[in-house]
């Protein structure tokens, strides 16, 4: 999937992705939909009672790996909708709620707790971290994976002010990509979102 995601962004930018068979297209959509599921509501929130350091790290890890290659399935998905002269037919509106919804999902319960302590959830209390918390204790050093999967979110909120000046989407639809927009804005570390949040409230915007 990571492979399919960089090749796809090539074909994208030479312009021929539209030479592919339309009916092929569909079903490869299709088929990445199912990959994207498989991440969409995954979270790395484990069990402290029940496992050990190392299996919890192993299961950590498994995770983070499902989250990653959903991330590269909605990569794929969006390249093939922002090519140039695509036809109707790939615009599938299942498809693009289920980026949104892995995307919204994971920005709230995966990343912005990474970068943000106040967006943390106490494994203790159960509960969100206090604001007073000091953002300033915050560790810099962040997991490869964990960077690995911003910089793939932050490319698919980026792609998708590129489909939003290419297709139309259902109200529901846009003002879960909205929220989305916002959202960075109250999150501290997160520059790169933050720009790409600015492409996508001003795609919002003009619809």
């Amino acid at each position: 999937l990571s492979e399919l995601g960089s090749e796809s962004a090539k074909i994208k930018a030479m312009g021929i992705m539209d030479k592919l068979s339309t009916d092929k297209t569909v079903k490869v959509l299709n088929i990445l939909e199912k990959n994207i599921q498989d991440g969409s509501k995954l979270s790395t929130l484990l069990n402290h009672n029940n496992d050990t350091e190392d299996e919890e790290r192993l299961w950590r890890d498994l995770i983070l790996e499902t989250k990653t290659k959903s991330a590269d399935a909605c990569l794929t998905a969006i390249n093939i909708m922002t090519s140039p002269n695509m036809p109707k037919a790939v615009y599938i509106e299942d498809v693009i709620e289920r980026v949104i919804q892995y995307t919204k999902f994971h920005l709230q319960n995966t990343l912005y707790p990474q970068y943000d302590p106040v967006y943390r959830v106490d494994p203790h209390g159960g509960g969100v971290l206090s604001s007073k918390a000091k953002r300033a204790k915050c560790s810099t050093h962040k997991q490869r994976v964990i960077v690995m999967l911003y910089n793939k979110v932050c490319d698919i909120v980026s792609s998708l002010s590129e489909l939003l000046e290419i297709q139309l989407l259902t109200d529901t639809t846009i003002l879960q990509v909205s929220s989305m927009g916002i959202t960075p804005f109250f999150v501290e570390n997160v520059s790169e979102l933050q720009l790409c949040a600015i492409k996508l409230v001003t795609a919002v915007s003009t619809f």
